[in-house]
């Protein structure tokens, strides 16, 4: 399905943004290591991840399935943040660049989803 997944912009941003919470995450109380940490990094590795897969299928219907799954992760991982600032484990600083990237990642894959829908 055309590009290798690594060549893929959308991947690259996103594998940046796990690293991010991987970071942030490891600053959280010890006690939400099972619990909000750990959903966290769930979500945030689900995005590459899935983008990965979907690419990787043979066809652009299976694509855009997983491209979905990444934009469901894309939402859940942004309420997660938001969570975390209102029990004030992340500052408003820490969140603002947060949400700017993960906003641009969910351009990306709509517009993704919209290319492939597109192409024949």
């Amino acid at each position: 399905m055309g590009k290798p997944h690594h060549k893929l912009e959308v991947w690259r941003r996103s594998l940046k943004i796990v690293t991010k919470i991987y970071k942030i995450t490891a600053q959280y109380p010890a006690d939400e290591k099972f619990g909000l940490v750990s959903q966290m990094r769930r979500a945030a590795v689900s995005i590459p991840s899935n983008i990965a897969e979907g690419a990787a299928r043979n066809s652009k219907k299976e694509f855009i399935n997983f491209l979905h799954i990444a934009q469901g992760s894309t939402s859940e991982l942004e309420t997660q943040i938001l969570i975390s600032e209102n029990l004030d484990f992340v500052s408003q600083i820490q969140v603002d660049p947060l949400f700017k990237e993960l906003e641009e990642i969910s351009r990306m894959i709509i517009g993704l989803q919209k290319s492939l829908r597109s192409s024949k």
